[in-house]
C-alpha cells in the first residue's frame, strides 16, 4: 500500500487568489489518483492535443537523465504532439533498461486509449530516483482520462504534478500575432533539487498560436535563459528537467497568421509574453522553495563580461552560507566577498562594491563608512531581499533569483523518503 504525502509548511509566498486561466483551444487535460506512491491525491495528468499541435522542448543536461526525458528527446524530433502524460511520486530515473521500458509501456497505454501512436505521446516523471515505476498502475486509466478530458482543467493538471511543492504553480499571458491576439497558459511543479541547466524540473507551456516547431524552439532555447536557467533553489541539477511548450495552432481559424521562421518579425509580441510567462513560473519556483522564507534577487554588474557575471551571481546565490545569513536575517557581506572570490572569475577585492537593497554596505575592500546595522538589519527582515555587487571592471551583467536556506529545507529532505 502506497504511503501518505507528509505535510509541509506552506511557502509564505502562496498565492492568496490565483489567475484565471483560460481554455487554450486544442487542449483538454484531465488527472487522476493510481498511487504511484501517494494515497488521496492525484498522481498523473494527460492532456490531450488537437491534430497539428507543434512542440519544442529543453532538458535537463544531467549526465544521468531520467527515462521519460530520454523518450521525450528522441521524439522531439518530430516536431508533433498528440499528448502528455505526466506522474509525480516516481521520476522513473536511474531505473535502467527497466525504466525505458515503463516509459514506452505508459506511452502504448495511452496510445491504445486515445488511439493516437506511441510517438506522439510525451512523458514526464518526477519523485524518488532509483525506484522502479509500476507502470502497470496505468492499465484501464488513461480510457477514464481520456472520457474526462475537458479545456479548464490545466489547473488541476498542474495539482497533480506536485510533489514537495506546496501550492500549484500557473501563469498566462496574451500577445498579438499579426493583429490577432493569440493566449499561453503554463505550470511548473519544483521546490528543491532545483538549478535549472536547461529547464527547472517540470513546467508545460501552451497556446494557440499558429507557430512552427522550429520557430517555437528558437524561442523556448533563448527563453529559459533568463528565466529557469538564472534560478537556483538548492544548487543541484535535476535527472528530471523537462519544459515542453505546445502550440495547437488553433487561433489560425481567427485569422492569425501561420509563421514558422525564427527570425519572423511579428513574433515580437508572442516572444515577450513567453519570456515572461516563461520569468513567472520560474519565480514561482524560487518562491515554493523547500523551506524558503525569504525570495533573493542577486544582481552582478561590472563583471569582465555577461558569463563571468552569471558564473559570480550563481556562486553567491548557492552558498550555503549566504543562504543561511539570509535565513537568519543578518547581513552578512563578508560572506558575498567570500562567495565572490571563490568564483574563481576575474575580481578586484579593492574595487568591489555591495548593496543589500538601496543600502550600500561595502566599498573599495572595506565596510561602507556610512554603514548603519540597524537599518540593514530591518531590511533583512523583508521578505523580498535584493543584493547588489559590482564589480567595477567591465560592462557584464548577469541576475539569479535564489531563496534562503532553513532548517525546514533539511527536515524535508532528510525525511523524503522515509
Amino acid at each position: 500500500m502506497a504511503s501518505p504525502a507528509k505535510s509541509v509548511t506552506a511557502s509564505p509566498f502562496a498565492p492568496k487568489t490565483y489567475p484565471e486561466i483560460p481554455a487554450i483551444d486544442g487542449v483538454r487535460f484531465a488527472t487522476g489518483a493510481v498511487g504511484v506512491r501517494y494515497e488521496g491525491r492525484t498522481d498523473v495528468m494527460l492532456a490531450l492535443f488537437d491534430k497539428g499541435t507543434n512542440v519544442a522542448g529543453v532538458f535537463t543536461r544531467s549526465k544521468c537523465p531520467s527515462a521519460p526525458v530520454e523518450w521525450c528527446q528522441a521524439h522531439l524530433k518530430s516536431g508533433k504532439a498528440r499528448a502528455l502524460v505526466v506522474n509525480s511520486g516516481n521520476a522513473n530515473a536511474f531505473t535502467g533498461k527497466t525504466g525505458a521500458k515503463a516509459a514506452a509501456f505508459t506511452a502504448s497505454l495511452a496510445a491504445k486509449a486515445t488511439g493516437l501512436r506511441p510517438n506522439e505521446i510525451f512523458l514526464a516523471s518526477t519523485g524518488v530516483i532509483g525506484e522502479p515505476l509500476d507502470a502497470t498502475k496505468f492499465e484501464g486509466q488513461f480510457e477514464k482520462l481520456a472520457a474526462a478530458a475537458a479545456p479548464d482543467g490545466l489547473f488541476a493538471a498542474a495539482k497533480a504534478i506536485m510533489t514537495t511543492d506546496t501550492y500549484p504553480k500557473v501563469a498566462t499571458a496574451k500577445a498579438l500575432l499579426g493583429g490577432v491576439e493569440v493566449t499561453l497558459a503554463g505550470m511548473a511543479k519544483g521546490a528543491g533539487m532545483i538549478a535549472p541547466d536547461m529547464a527547472t524540473m517540470l513546467s508545460f507551456v501552451f497556446t494557440d498560436a499558429p507557430i512552427g516547431a522550429e520557430a517555437l524552439q528558437a524561442m523556448l532555447s533563448k527563453g529559459v535563459a533568463t528565466s529557469f536557467n538564472a534560478i537556483t533553489v538548492d544548487s543541484d541539477t535535476s535527472t528530471s528537467d523537462t519544459l515542453l511548450l505546445f502550440a495547437t495552432g488553433a487561433a489560425a481559424q481567427r485569422g492569425a497568421p501561420k509563421i514558422s521562421e525564427p527570425g519572423d518579425r511579428r513574433l515580437k509580441d508572442f516572444r515577450r509574453a513567453l519570456d515572461s510567462l516563461l520569468l513567472d513560473l520560474a519565480h514561482q519556483v524560487v518562491k515554493d522553495g523547500e523551506g524558503a522564507r525569504k525570495f533573493v534577487k542577486i544582481s552582478v554588474e561590472g563583471a569582465v563580461s555577461k558569463a563571468s557575471a552569471k558564473i559570480i551571481a550563481r556562486s553567491i546565490a548557492n552558498s550555503p552560507l549566504v543562504k543561511t545569513a539570509i535565513a537568519g536575517e543578518d547581513a552578512n557581506w563578508g560572506r558575498i566577498v567570500m562567495a565572490v572570490g571563490k568564483a574563481g572569475q576575474p575580481a578586484d577585492r579593492d574595487r568591489l562594491a555591495i548593496w543589500f537593497g538601496d543600502i550600500r554596505v561595502a566599498y573599495k575592500g572595506l565596510r561602507d563608512p556610512n554603514y548603519d546595522e540597524a537599518k540593514v538589519a530591518a531590511l533583512m527582515q523583508q521578505p523580498e531581499i535584493a543584493i547588489r555587487v559590482d564589480l567595477r571592471l567591465g560592462k557584464g551583467q548577469a541576475t539569479i533569483w535564489t531563496c534562503d536556506l532553513t532548517k525546514e529545507y533539511v527536515a524535508i529532505n532528510g525525511d523524503y523518503r522515509s
